[in-house]
């Protein structure tokens, strides 16, 4: 070669090294600008769980009809032959039961663990509770509540975060001696390892082995890839260099201990030894014993394989492993070691019951996407907490189904083929004490059909709006207008009205007519004529001003059709406003939500999800009245099925089916349950279908299960509400009447007894 040329290529050395140093430092720059923005923003995206109600236990309650052995399996409470030790232990014999209850933080504050003992002294009925900690009564205990939904990305990373402060040094220690023992002495990447590893892949001709430090293991699952190549390898090292440089072991550690993943739980990827600890123990990482810690640390490197939930064996053999380097590396001595040997591993299964209340959790994520941006509700790690009773929901959905079969049973011509014909049904059940949405079933398969019944859909409700004309005539009677009582006349009779320059001339059902009834029997009887005629004499839109105070938020229009229902709401709205009957008058917006708490356990003040405070709609005397006319229904009238059913608890109920049979509803309520239920096709088809025999059923068959507050509680009866022993002829007859209510200061006075009798009475009494 030429000088010249010699001269010239030798030029382009130091500018091809400048060049190769400003490469590699731009790199080496983008890499530390990745582990710092990585490292110090939002580390995980955690995924939003959505919780069912807490179950409160309480003298009185049936543990057996409340379902209480169920409950405990689901949030993974395992039984023992002995009085309990340990959290998450419960034990039973005829006359008592013992729980040892989680911790669990609510959004008002956080519940620790205790034992309790249950006590019964009739059948499977809490007698009497005991903090057996503290060795006195009390008034309650309460289940935690249970997991039944979320809002996450691709992938549910279910990851408690902890500080490194709680986690025991046991536990670091284990996860030291079987994963980085050099951890505190290298600088994130460990030469020996990386050359022992180097030298059998180069033999293998592929990377089979890793000389990872807990840094790079930390990098690798942190920031980068799961592919094993050179490049992956050679950015893994540069990294954890990087890492160790900017931040300190602790932080390091910190954030590695919150990283590892620990397996699955049903759709539930399980991360960080916060969750892993809860996972498998139900406990805390600081309250973890030796054992414990141990068999956590060994699952790390194969959860899969190790996790006592797929292998006892196999778990056992690898704390042992875990142990006996902690002792041999002079961590623990003989007699620690010899105890955590000789702690006993559960293998149970545990699953997270996710989605038993599709419908719920939809409405749910409705009005938390009112509340906060999609990024937060899916990557936030919120808390959200319901309203909604998981064994309650179950009940309702097996009673739907059942129903909706057994009737297609009995009348095959509402059998369709396509799933997306078949007859359906909703079902919701409230709280009317709080408006607390306590189950929900939206359609017969949310697979199906995710359209929500209960909420969405716009039906006429039928003969179900005929008890807001008659509490429109008690609410003048109460505010002193038309004393209205329940053994007032009004006339069953054929009417005729004008409407839009047409002629309506509704019908009783059976086109039979009684002439002048009391109210109680038209409402009893749901007759529509007598309706027609009271809603004429109190007014169509005193009416309408009634449903709406109540609970009804539909459109409603001014025609004499809508005392009979013609006009369409959704189940919802009829529960609230049975709700409001069943609360003396009180209206309580429908409510879903509990409260919500971030991540560190914090509560948030989230803006309203459009629940109204608790207002008074009608009177109590007037709301009152009408629970004592639909509780004649039940015992007498449309609804008498209730009863001859089975179900003989303090009831009040309307029976509601429209003229041409489309839309088959039955409301009801008990003092402290409120429950909807409406059958219909979607199509809008004719079934054929009357509120007594497709829903009723349906409704009695719940609340035969799910209505378990103590039998003998009845409804209250308000001040102002007087009762009269009333004849057949509206006189005070002690001797041969009948116990009527009546809103002060409109009870009859003319009394049965005549003559001499009569004037004596006056004289003397």
């Amino acid at each position: 070669m030429k000088k010249g040329k010699k001269r010239f290529f030798l030029g382009f050395i130091p500018l091809l090294s400048l060049l190769f140093l400003v490469s590699s430092g731009l790199y080496l720059y983008s890499l530390d600008n990745l582990v710092a923005k990585k490292f110090e923003g939002q580390r995980w995206k955690l995924p939003s769980k959505i919780y069912s109600a807490p179950f409160i236990l309480s003298p009185g309650v049936d543990i057996e009809k409340t379902g209480l052995a169920s409950r405990l399996k689901r949030l993974s409470y395992h039984p023992v032959d002995s009085p309990v030790r340990n959290p998450g232990e419960f034990f039973s014999n005829d006359h008592e039961m013992q729980i040892y209850l989680h911790e669990f933080a609510y959004p008002d504050h956080v519940e620790s663990g205790y034992p309790v003992s249950l006590s019964f002294s009739e059948g499977k009925k809490i007698d009497q509770i005991m903090d057996l900690t503290l060795a006195i009564d009390v008034d309650y205990a309460v289940i935690e509540p249970e997991v039944i939904g979320g809002f996450y990305e691709a992938e549910w990373e279910e990851r408690r975060l902890v500080r490194i402060e709680e986690i025991p040094q046991s536990l670091i220690d284990a996860v030291m001696v079987m994963e980085d023992r050099r951890f505190y002495d290298h600088a994130g990447i460990n030469f020996k390892s990386i050359l022992r590893a180097a030298w059998i892949n180069l033999k293998a001709g592929k990377i089979v082995q890793g000389g990872s430090t807990l840094t790079q293991q930390l990098v690798k699952n942190f920031y980068l890839e799961s592919d094993r190549t050179w490049r992956r390898k050679a950015n893994e090292a540069l990294m954890a260099l990087l890492l160790e440089r900017r931040y300190s072991k602790e932080e390091i550690l910190q954030v590695y201990l919150n990283e590892i993943y620990f397996g699955q739980n049903g759709v539930m990827g399980v991360y960080g030894v916060g969750q892993g600890a809860m996972f498998h123990f139900r406990k805390r990482p600081s309250a973890l014993t030796l054992g414990e810690a141990a068999l956590l640390a060994g699952i790390i490197r194969s959860p899969n394989v190790y996790s006592p939930q797929k292998n006892i064996r196999r778990a056992v053999r690898r704390r042992n492993l875990v142990l006996e380097n902690l002792f041999s590396e002079g961590k623990i001595d003989l007699q620690a070691y010899m105890e955590a040997r000789a702690e006993k591993i559960l293998g149970r299964k545990l699953k997270q019951h996710l989605n038993a209340a599709p419908y719920f959790v939809d409405e749910i994520r409705k009005r938390m996407a009112d509340i906060y941006p999609p990024r937060v509700l899916i990557s936030g790690g919120l808390q959200i907490f319901t309203t909604l009773d998981v064994e309650l929901q179950r009940i309702a959905d097996e009673a739907l189904q059942t129903g909706l079969s057994t009737l297609e049973d009995r009348k095959p011509r509402l059998k369709r083929d396509d799933p997306k014909q078949q007859l359906q049904g909703a079902l919701v059940a409230i709280d009317p004490g709080s408006g607390a949405v306590r189950a929900m079933v939206g359609g017969r398969n949310y697979g199906v059909s995710q359209f929500n019944r209960v909420t969405q859909a716009r039906r006429q409700p039928g003969s179900l709006f005929k008890p807001f004309v008659y509490l429109t005539a008690f609410e003048q009677a109460a505010t002193g207008g038309a004393p209205y009582t329940p053994i007032s006349l009004v006339d069953d009779a054929p009417i005729t009205l004008q409407v839009g320059g047409k002629e309506w001339s509704p019908e009783n059902y059976d086109k039979q007519y009684s002439g002048p009834v009391t109210l109680q029997a038209a409402l009893e009887r749901s007759l529509n004529t007598a309706t027609v005629r009271l809603s004429q004499e109190v007014g169509i839109g005193k009416i309408m001003e009634t449903a709406q105070a109540i609970g009804i938020t539909s459109a409603l229009t001014a025609i004499p059709s809508l005392a009979l229902g013609s006009l369409e709401v959704s189940p919802l709205e009829i529960g609230v406003a049975y709700g409001t009957l069943a609360n003396q008058g009180i209206r309580n917006g429908p409510k879903f939500l509990l409260g919500v708490i971030d991540p560190a356990e914090l509560p948030l003040e989230p803006e309203r999800e459009g629940e109204d405070d608790p207002a008074r709609g009608v009177s109590a005397p007037a709301a009152y009245l009408v629970t004592h006319l639909l509780q004649g229904v039940v015992e007498s009238g449309t609804g008498r099925g209730v009863r001859r059913l089975g179900f003989e608890k303090p009831a009040a109920g309307k029976t509601g089916t429209t003229s041409d049979g489309r839309d088959a509803w039955f409301a009801g309520y008990t003092p402290d349950l409120v429950t909807v239920v409406w059958v219909g096709f979607d199509q809008d088809q004719r079934g054929a279908l009357s509120g007594s025999s497709a829903a009723l059923p349906i409704w009695t068959e719940f609340m035969k299960k799910g209505d378990t507050v103590d039998p003998s509680s009845d409804f209250l009866v308000p001040s102002g509400i007087i009762f009269r022993s009333v004849n057949e002829k509206a006189q005070v007859c002690q001797e041969h009447g009948e116990e009527v209510p009546f809103i002060e200061g409109t009870e009859p006075t003319e009394s049965c007894k005549k003559g001499l009798f009569k004037w004596l009475e006056g004289l003397f009494f």
